[in-house]
């Protein structure tokens, strides 16, 4: 593959699951880290901030920093500062990332008319138990009263240890409909969100490859957007979704781990 300059690489279901390294993940980052070849870690993860997901991958053994790392909390911070300035946020998302919030004022989310703090603006960030009738009720009712939705991502699920578990994507198509909203997207496969991972590399889109598991979401979103697309079969790779996929992934590999050979790069 000639003219790659420069490397995106999703996390979760490419490098790791559950936050343990795949097999062949390690060496091979390494293999890009000596050939010199730029590189920037993009993900929709949302339980962690950067500095943890950093901790984290270099205890697996991941030559990686913090500033290896954008995640699609640090992306929607920069755009709620941008176009939504010291707007009341709510928050629902299951982990704690607010450390990457930086800059975003997070409120209560109590949906009586009377709470002072109704938020102007609905944040959704990853699903888990936060994500109960309770929470998107208010979030509704918040919603109908003219607050605003931002969605970190629009993932259907994602691969733990024990399997695949429903994500955002889940509920929010469901939302959007009962209140007659279009949630803004800031993660994945959100233009803006490669424009800002390309900009901290300083790399362009035509010199760059894009590698994960997600072939909507990672690949065919970044072919869009002009660089080249990698799909890896681990992660939540399903055989099925990759046929019925809107597009065709410009590489396929089994792993990450057959990148390093895929750019030529020495052993």
């Amino acid at each position: 593959m000639e003219g790659i300059g420069a490397v995106l690489i999703d996390i979760d279901g490419v490098l790791t699951v559950s936050w343990r390294a795949l097999p062949g993940a390690v060496a091979a980052m390494e293999r890009l880290r000596a050939a010199g070849l730029p590189l920037l870690l993009v993900t929709n993860t949302t339980s962690r901030t950067r500095a943890v997901v950093a901790g984290r991958l270099a205890r697996e053994g991941f030559p990686v920093g913090v500033d290896d790392i954008l995640t699609a909390p640090a992306a929607t911070a920069a755009y709620l500062r941008a176009h939504h300035p010291e707007a009341r946020c709510l928050l629902i998302n299951s982990g704690e990332v607010r450390a990457d919030l930086e800059g975003v004022e997070i409120v209560g989310g109590g949906a009586d008319d009377a709470d002072r703090e109704a938020p102007d603006v609905v944040v959704f960030g990853g699903a888990g138990e936060e994500f109960g009738y309770a929470a998107l009720n208010a979030a509704f009712r918040h919603l109908q009263r003219g607050a605003r939705l931002v969605a970190m991502h629009r993932n259907l699920y994602w691969r733990t240890a024990d399997g695949l578990d429903l994500d955002t994507g889940a509920f929010l198509p469901g939302l959007e409909r009962a209140a007659g909203v279009e949630a803004v997207v800031t993660g994945k496969p959100a233009e803006a969100f490669f424009a800002t991972a390309l900009a901290q590399l300083g790399a362009a889109a035509s010199e760059t490859l894009m590698v994960g598991d997600d072939i909507e979401s990672d690949v065919l979103a970044a072919q869009r957007c002009g660089l080249t697309g990698v799909l890896v079969k681990t992660g939540k790779y399903l055989p099925e979704t990759h046929r019925a996929a809107t597009g065709t992934p410009d590489r396929v590999l089994d792993s990450f781990a057959g990148l390093p050979d895929l750019l030529g790069l020495p052993g």
